[in-house]
């Protein structure tokens, strides 16, 4: 029987392996996780409104009725094209798959673009991990301000700085915004949570860059009315534990004293990326992703696929639809081929758009030369993405939660544990290393 490989459990493995259910083989998912991750709404998570079981259903229950797939929790370590074996790691046990067509699919992680010291200081919002260590910085930054009595030191932990305008960062400085606006008020004493700073920063002019002017100029306005300052223009030349600091592009510098800052400026496609470079030859783009033949493909090899946020096609971004329409492109070659088939040749993206929230009821739109913002593009984007969630159960949760948090300003999911308190103090003593977290997109 044929015996296809996919490395990866994101929107890209996740859809492939779906898409072949019919097909005649023998199909083996390695992933990094034992869940599926919806990472649009990791930022809700790190804010309280969601848990993580919400938004990560694990991979085997999603595809238990599919018989034609076993499904491995795996650190994938080598590729050895030339006799087709994918080399991966089980704690301290190594094991070898081999495969007739293999689809790598093993997502991105964050990019600190040659400061990976930054990421102890400031996590990404790429993973569960990154998510529950963010809730627990913010929530620990107020509870830490309730105690200290020097005034410098309450503003200090007061103040968040959310680095990178791009649609997570609008995300999280909105949802931060609304926590310490609303959630937070009358429950502290000593502090008010209204009074907290969240900064908004970008080198950019505007913030949603790829959504045009218009677009961006009113997320800025919405921003700025919430109270969240938007600081464009300007990057970071410094991050520590204590403070940000910025250099603008007119030369001038600034310092932002802040304990918890969140980065969302750059993504980094995974290492396989440059596994499959050494063994075969391909070219990296400058994010390391592969650039892939028009049909997908690794070129001097047909068998291997590379999908989603690992692969660079022309025109087709980062996002959820095109890591989906390349996983049911390659899917469909793969099924032609095993028939005899004439199979589909170059893959054509079909953009539906991209959205993004600002803050409760309030959302940016963009499909084609169509703009479009406001409650009614809030209420597309939370459509759309009940839609795209898996899971009926996951669904109802889901919509469950945003009802309460949406009509009452409260989060039911504001638990912090001592682990994650602790990982984190450790880690910024240590002054530890970040290449976990940069992997850690390996689905």
């Amino acid at each position: 029987m044929h015996r296809i490989v996919i490395i990866g459990s994101g929107f890209a493995g996740l859809t492939a392996a779906k898409s072949l259910k019919g097909a005649d083989a023998e199909i083996t998912l390695l992933a990094r996780t034992s869940h599926h991750l919806f990472q649009p709404l990791l930022y809700q998570v790190a804010t309280g409104i969601l848990s993580e079981g919400d938004i990560a259903p694990t991979t085997r229950e999603i595809l238990k009725r599919q018989k034609n797939v076993k499904v491995f929790q795996a650190l994938v370590e080598d590729i050895d094209t030339e006799n087709r074996i994918v080399i991966w790691r089980n704690h301290n046990d190594t094991h070898e798959t081999p495969y007739d067509t293999l689809i790598v699919a093993a997502g991105a992680g964050q990019s600190y673009f040659g400061k990976d010291e930054y990421a102890v200081f400031a996590p990404g919002l790429k993973t569960i991990d990154d998510a529950l260590e963010l809730r627990a910085r913010i929530f620990n930054s107020f509870e830490k301000a309730e105690i200290a009595t020097d005034p410098r030191e309450v503003d200090k932990l007061l103040t968040f700085v959310v680095i990178g305008a791009g649609p997570t960062g609008v995300e999280m400085a909105g949802q931060i915004r609304e926590l310490a606006s609303h959630t937070l008020k009358e429950e502290f004493r000593s502090i008010d949570p209204k009074k907290a700073r969240i900064l908004l920063v970008d080198g950019a002019e505007r913030p949603l860059p790829v959504f045009g002017e218009h677009l961006g100029d009113v997320t800025r306005r919405e921003l700025e009315s919430l109270g969240v300052e938007v600081i464009t223009g300007a990057l970071v030349t410094a991050l520590d534990h204590d403070c940000v600091e910025l250099k603008f592009h007119d030369g001038t510098s600034k310092r932002i004293e802040s304990e918890c800052k969140v980065w969302a400026a750059g993504v980094q496609a995974s290492e396989l990326g440059r596994v499959l470079a050494k063994r075969t030859g391909v070219e990296l783009d400058r994010c390391g992703r592969v650039l892939v033949e028009s049909d997908l493909s690794v070129p001097g090899h047909p068998e291997i696929f590379v999908l989603g946020d690992m692969m660079s096609v022309p025109g087709v971004p980062g996002v959820a639809q095109g890591a989906i329409q390349s996983a049911r492109h390659a899917a469909a070659t793969i099924i032609a081929r095993l028939k005899g088939r004439k199979a589909p040749t170059a893959f054509s993206y079909r953009d539906k758009g991209s959205m993004a929230t600002i803050s409760r009821f309030k959302a940016v739109v963009k499909i084609g030369n169509f703009r479009l913002s406001g409650v009614s593009a809030w209420l597309a984007w939370c459509f759309l993405h009940l839609l795209y969630i898996v899971g009926f159960k996951s669904q109802l949760t889901t919509l469950v939660h945003w009802f309460f948090s949406f009509t009452t300003n409260l989060r039911p999911q504001r638990t912090v544990t001592n682990q994650q308190l602790v990982g984190r103090l450790a880690l910024e003593k240590l002054g530890a290393g970040s290449s976990g977290r940069l992997v850690a997109g390996e689905e």
